[in-house]
């Protein structure tokens, strides 16, 4: 009963804490690539590993350690999409003027070949654990697999708050495939599944004979549960972004431009009238600008030169 208690406070820090780790990882210096690829990789395979091997002990410990393997490998291969390394054939934002059908086309392009390593990243959490007496981990990456590709289409279709501070630059591309609508048709079904599944899984666990079983159980209801939280937060004008706020802050970087910003034309001219206004960021007022430069250019050569007739 001791290790069940400890459940939900247990995946509540995890959930919080690897998503925080997550968002600080990709958000780091570009410098740090290469030291953050390794890591991910080494990161990938270990907890590959412990998957393995954790499958194979059906205590209590066995449960906590493969499913916080289950929720390591979905943090390393989340952070391959997150940091641009594995994103899709099209990495660009979506034209404003494209259809439904190609937007859909546009948004599949976008994301698919870090698709395919999650799909291809859950055969292999299937393979070695079949068979194994604890199933927890195959069930955990699953459960994550399904809410993730729920929350990604309910933000596609259209949601009330879209959080997207919460991505990092290198993907900044993905917030155009985003709508912001009240709400759309999926997602009273999709926060229903999640929170009946969660339900069901709490009562199963509380039903369990075994303590390996209400155990795996719980950790199972408490991460659906934070999966149906993390739907609601698409509909709630919640600042959801504070709950990360140690770990998205160096991810806003201010990037310098490589370009000298437009000046005026009579900017260049000693004395000339725009020489002591700076310029304006506006390209529409900085056009403006330049036209009315020229015109008084022109008008005082033309008074020049019918002084001198």
């Amino acid at each position: 009963m001791g290790a069940t208690a400890v459940a939900i406070p247990y995946v509540l820090f995890v959930w919080w804490f690897s998503t925080g780790t997550v968002l600080l990882l990709v958000g780091a210096p570009s410098r740090h690539g290469v030291l953050l690829k390794a890591g991910a990789t080494v990161l990938f395979v270990a907890a590959l590993s412990g998957l393995a091997v954790s499958s194979q002990v059906h205590t209590a410990a066995g449960a906590y350690c493969v499913f916080t393997c289950a929720i390591l490998l979905w943090g390393a291969v989340e952070i391959s999409l997150l940091a641009g390394w594995i994103t899709g054939p099209r990495p660009e934002a979506c034209p404003r003027d494209c259809g439904a059908a190609e937007r859909v086309w546009f948004a599949l392009q976008a994301t698919a070949y870090h698709e395919f390593v999650l799909i291809a990243t859950a055969g292999l959490v299937f393979a070695v654990t079949a068979g194994a007496p604890n199933q927890l981990g195959w069930w955990t990456f699953a459960a994550m697999l399904v809410l993730r590709q729920s929350a990604k289409i309910n933000l596609f279709l259209g949601v009330r708050t879209l959080n997207d501070e919460l991505l990092p630059a290198q993907v900044d591309f993905l917030k155009s495939y985003f709508a912001r609508k009240p709400i759309n048709a999926l997602f009273p079904f999709s926060v229903s599944v999640a929170t009946a599944a969660a339900a069901w899984l709490a009562m199963v666990a509380a039903e369990a004979e075994s303590g390996f079983e209400a155990l795996s159980c719980a950790l199972l209801a408490m991460l659906v549960a934070l999966g149906a939280l993390e739907h609601w937060f698409m509909m709630l004008p919640m600042p959801v972004v504070d709950l990360w706020r140690w770990s998205v802050r160096a991810q806003k970087p201010v990037v310098p431009t490589s370009e000298p910003p437009l000046r005026p034309l009579l900017a260049v001219i000693p004395g000339g009238a725009a020489a002591e206004r700076p310029a304006t960021k506006n390209p529409g007022a900085l056009a403006k600008q330049r036209l009315e430069d020229q015109f008084r250019q022109a008008y005082r050569a033309s008074k020049a030169a019918n002084a001198t007739d």
